[in-house]
């Protein structure tokens, strides 16, 4: 492993240790951020912790984190930062969430960690290392790969959240690719997009994303033999939506979201 992989898996373990203590706790706080969405004093506190270990070691790389702000650097490194994607099931108490990290040079994503801790997962990746997964806390690392469907007929497909596309006014265009579709499931944030990295589901479609909840994963996809995109077709993790599959169905799902 190349050393900034090696610190963002350190970061992880960081981000485990501050927020699986408090998921399901009694005392959890939870307030509302201006767009109502949920933020726990779990999240802060593993962006602190995970910003202050940047500090001592990354010093001079820039970070950008959902709780604390930032912008990620067109040139030079900077780290993005989501302490739980999945904030509204972890403060439910349920265990799909996970820390993302991303390392960016030159405002590229080259290194991607999701750890999910409440699930015992964690997906890696490193340009050109490829992207690997864990099944169990500790346990051996095992390289993973996008799946071999072809057809849309045969494809799983995924989204988080329904009326999100119906705010955008892009719903149409979802239901037209699910009408083309085999299964369609909402599997929903980080997750969808491991699943299509390690070849479990085909396809997954965010409709509004911002770039922690998006860069980690892109890494992932790729190294994984898939395709990100933004709906436009841009191969990027800041045009505010996203589209991961296995690469052979990218296309035709674009279409479909085609004005």
């Amino acid at each position: 492993m190349n050393a900034d992989l090696t610190l963002a898996l350190r970061l992880a373990d960081l981000a485990d240790a501050v927020t699986l203590p408090r998921f399901r706790a009694s005392d959890l706080r939870v307030t509302r951020k201006p767009d109502r969405t949920p933020v726990t004093d779990a999240d802060t506190a593993a962006e602190d912790a995970l910003r202050a270990e940047l500090a001592t070691a990354a010093a001079g790389d820039a970070v950008v984190g959902e709780e604390r702000g930032g912008a990620v650097p067109d040139s030079g490194r900077g780290w993005v930062l989501d302490p739980i994607d999945g904030t509204k099931n972890f403060s439910r108490g349920m265990p799909v969430w996970a820390s993302l990290i991303a390392l960016t040079v030159h405002g590229r994503a080259v290194v991607g960690v999701a750890s999910a801790p409440a699930l015992g997962r964690r997906w890696w990746a490193a340009a050109g290392a490829g992207a690997w997964t864990s099944d169990a806390p500790g346990g051996p690392a095992r390289r993973i790969g996008v799946s071999g469907v072809a057809e849309l007929a045969d494809c799983a497909v995924s989204t988080t959240n329904l009326n999100t596309f119906r705010e955008h006014g892009t719903l149409d265009a979802w239901l037209a690719l699910t009408e083309r579709c085999w299964e369609t499931r909402a599997f929903g944030d980080f997750w969808q997009h491991c699943l299509v990295a390690e070849g479990t589901i085909d396809l997954a479609v965010e409709p509004e994303a911002s770039v922690w909840d998006l860069a980690a994963l892109q890494v992932i996809v790729e190294e994984a033999g898939g395709r990100f995109t933004d709906l436009a077709g841009t191969p990027t993790f800041a045009g505010g939506n996203a589209v991961a599959s296995n690469g052979a169905l990218h296309d035709a799902a674009l279409a479909c979201f085609a004005v």
